[in-house]
């Protein structure tokens, strides 16, 4: 089982979820974090950081949002690796009100 991060964090990006990863398994785009779900350990310890309610487990993820499954998978692979918090982006307090924003999600690496 691995932890999954959906629609919500599209253009907020915080990254307090990072800070307490003790394996370092998240990712950074242009405007969302991805998890590679091979180096996830399931310890839940970012779920509760996330102050837009981005992460799931997998088994909890919203059927609305079941693509972000791949997407962790395939895009962890193709961006770096981010282990220390990073301010969010600038408007990260708008973008975290908005519901549906799939079409804004950037495949560019962070």
């Amino acid at each position: 089982m691995t932890h999954v991060v959906a629609e919500p964090c599209i253009d907020c990006k915080h990254t307090d979820c990072v800070e307490v990863c003790p394996v370092d398994c998240f990712h950074e785009g242009k405007n969302f974090l991805a998890i590679d779900p091979d180096e996830c350990i399931d310890c839940g310890a970012c779920v509760p950081e996330c102050p837009v309610e981005a992460i799931f487990p997998e088994d909890e993820l919203p059927e609305q949002w079941s693509e972000y499954v791949e997407l962790n998978e395939r895009l962890s692979k193709e961006w770096p690796v981010i282990s220390a918090k990073k301010d969010s982006l600038p408007e990260a307090d708008h973008w975290g009100e908005v519901a549906e924003k799939r079409e804004r999600l950037s495949e560019e690496p962070g």
